[in-house]
């Protein structure tokens, strides 16, 4: 049950977890984010948009324009005494950002805050991972969408598999934990991989996610013969593996979870595509530039950035935020004619 001073939405449900995302920069071109690469170009018009299929050049925000760590910190002081809880830092890719170090540093004393995590592509996570861990950083999330070189390439727009996987030794030797994988499923590009990547998973002891494609590309590319659902996901994996149902570990868990039968590892499914997890949701999401999404595909971006910067005191902030957090929509409506994709990317949005 919330108390008057938490934050809830018209629906019931109260905010928990805060995304932070700390830069709209990427070094990665993934297809389904950013496809400005002739082979995400390739790939839409082999298989399924021609007349989208063609690469973007994507204008970068200034980087006046991003939010100081001390206005993140500010922000997340104000939400965490009304009952934020979890916070993750994502981008574009976070590690792009000088000195991530001390925001986690700040953020790991707000009193509240339980949970810090991180999602990144990995291609700089070894070089930081020691400063990030010393920092207070406890879990990190690696972004893995193929292990074969040639569609990691394709995918991503990098030759960067090795680094990732150095990445995951290297989470693995200085106790990171839970250390989670995600792999964004595409139909005809690396779905062929999905047993694979569960084997893979339980090898190094680590939690493998898979994610169905959403529309959130900046190509507007993505088609729903694109997805590969959950229930074909887990009926692969069934045949191959021994599967155990692990049970939540709260409602608004994005992922339904598996154990594998004697095997370390764990497997889950985000699939918010075909099996919407909207009626438990307890996020709200921090964009780079100051804007507060009430969904991860919400059309509508409520700008706090004039409020931090005219230093308005904590209680009309707290205030601010209380009122955009009430406009929260039901449900997003993939699947539905009212369906509209965000102007805005995943890239800007932070995954």
């Amino acid at each position: 049950m919330s108390t008057p001073s938490e934050l809830q939405d018209s629906f019931g449900r109260t905010m928990r977890d805060l995304r932070i995302s700390i830069t709209d920069r990427c070094n990665f071109r993934c297809l389904y984010c950013l496809p400005e690469t002739e082979e995400a170009a390739n790939f839409y018009r082999d298989r399924f948009n021609p007349d989208r299929a063609k690469p973007l050049n994507y204008s970068w925000k200034p980087k006046d324009n991003f939010l100081s760590y001390e206005e993140i910190d500010r922000v997340v002081r104000v939400l965490a005494s009304h009952g934020i809880r979890k916070i993750r830092i994502t981008g574009g890719e976070p590690l792009l950002r000088r000195n991530v170090e001390r925001l986690i540093s700040q953020l790991s004393s707000i009193p509240g805050i339980r949970d810090i995590a991180l999602t990144t592509n990995g291609f700089l996570f070894p070089e930081r991972a020691e400063a990030l861990r010393s920092a207070g950083l406890s879990r990190v999330t690696l972004s893995l969408d193929s292990l074969e070189p040639e569609t990691f390439r394709k995918l991503t727009g990098k030759d960067g598999l090795n680094l990732v996987k150095e990445s995951i030794r290297v989470a693995k030797s200085l106790d990171y934990a839970p250390i989670k994988i995600n792999a964004v499923i595409i139909r005809h590009l690396n779905d062929h991989e999905i047993e694979a990547l569960a084997e893979f998973a339980s090898e190094q002891e680590v939690v493998m996610r898979y994610i169905e494609f959403m529309p959130l590309d900046s190509g507007r590319a993505w088609q729903s013969e694109h997805v590969v659902p959950k229930a074909e996901i887990l009926d692969r994996l069934s045949r191959r593996f021994d599967l155990d149902s692990v049970e939540a570990d709260r409602p608004s868990e994005t992922a339904k979870r598996w154990k594998i039968k004697g095997c370390p590892g764990e497997i889950g499914i985000i699939a918010p595509v075909t099996e919407p997890f909207c009626g438990n949701c307890d996020r709200i999401r921090l964009t780079a530039d100051g804007r507060i999404r009430t969904c991860l595909f919400s059309l509508n971006e409520h700008d706090i950035k004039p409020q931090l910067r005219d230093n308005v005191d904590d209680v009309m902030l707290a205030e601010r935020i209380r009122e955009i957090v009430r406009s929260k929509e039901e449900k997003h409506y993939i699947g539905e004619g009212r369906f509209q994709q965000p102007d805005r990317t995943m890239s800007y949005i932070g995954g």
